[in-house]
């Protein structure tokens, strides 16, 4: 009796242990890369920096965006954050997030983030950065990789390799490319059709402008939902669409 009373208490034991193991996301791949390429050029003084940085850090304090997050069937996520200007940086590395408080772990360190900047607003050699040195390092598969572009100006570098050119070969090889342009500024009158022309590319790419930096921490939230659970809630025209706030 004792005997069958024990092997029933093992094998109990085993099944949830086993259930267990089976609710963890595996370490093996994950649902999404996303890249964040923050805008931190000349005009990006200090209350924009840290408009930018709050609202990306208050987007994975979020609960709607946590389970967008965290509801693909690998139920995690790699993200690294980009400053970018004329010297691009990797602010934040490569760091995984599987559950809501490693969500909010990365909201922390995205509060943290010095700031980091030079005069110059240069995309295409973000995107360098990006093909050559921080996608070949991911730690991890991930079954849709997306570059999160994010600015207040197009380019004014005058590079060697234009923007559409490397945007065009990070598409090739089957990364996603969306764009939060933030209207605020003398560009902002055109700075959304030149995001759309220059910027965004690939499968369902889209872009959400943000109406000035205070409206940043909205657009991006918005954008995180969208983009991550790959959602299809906006219009495309011609592959490349315009999600509605």
């Amino acid at each position: 009796m004792i005997g069958t009373m024990a092997a029933r208490l093992l094998g109990l034991t085993l099944a949830l242990l086993s259930a267990a193991a089976l609710a963890q996301p595996t370490a093996e791949r994950v649902d999404t890369a996303l890249v964040l390429a923050v805008d931190v050029s000349g005009s990006i003084d200090a209350r924009r920096f840290v408009l930018q940085m709050e609202g990306i850090a208050a987007a994975f304090e979020d609960p709607v965006a946590q389970n967008a997050m965290l509801a693909g069937r690998h139920g995690a996520m790699l993200v690294t954050l980009i400053g970018w200007s004329n010297k691009p940086h990797v602010a934040l590395p490569w760091t995984v997030i599987a559950s809501a408080d490693d969500a909010r772990y990365v909201a922390g360190r995205v509060r943290l983030v010095p700031r980091g900047d030079d005069q110059f607003t240069c995309m295409s050699a973000m995107m360098r950065l990006v093909a050559d040195n921080v996608l070949p390092l991911m730690p991890m598969p991930a079954d849709r990789t997306i570059v999160d572009v994010s600015g207040d100006g197009a380019d004014n570098c005058n590079p060697t390799i234009p923007v559409d050119a490397v945007r065009d070969e990070l598409v090739a090889d089957g990364v996603t490319i969306n764009g939060l342009p933030i209207l605020e500024g003398p560009k902002a009158p055109t700075l959304e059709t030149w995001y759309r022309d220059h910027v965004i590319g690939g499968d369902l790419a889209f872009l959400i402008p943000a109406m000035g930096f205070e409206d940043f921490g909205r657009a991006i939230r918005r954008k995180f939902v969208i983009e991550i659970s790959a959602r299809e809630g906006y219009s495309l025209a011609s592959g490349h669409g315009t999600a509605e706030p």
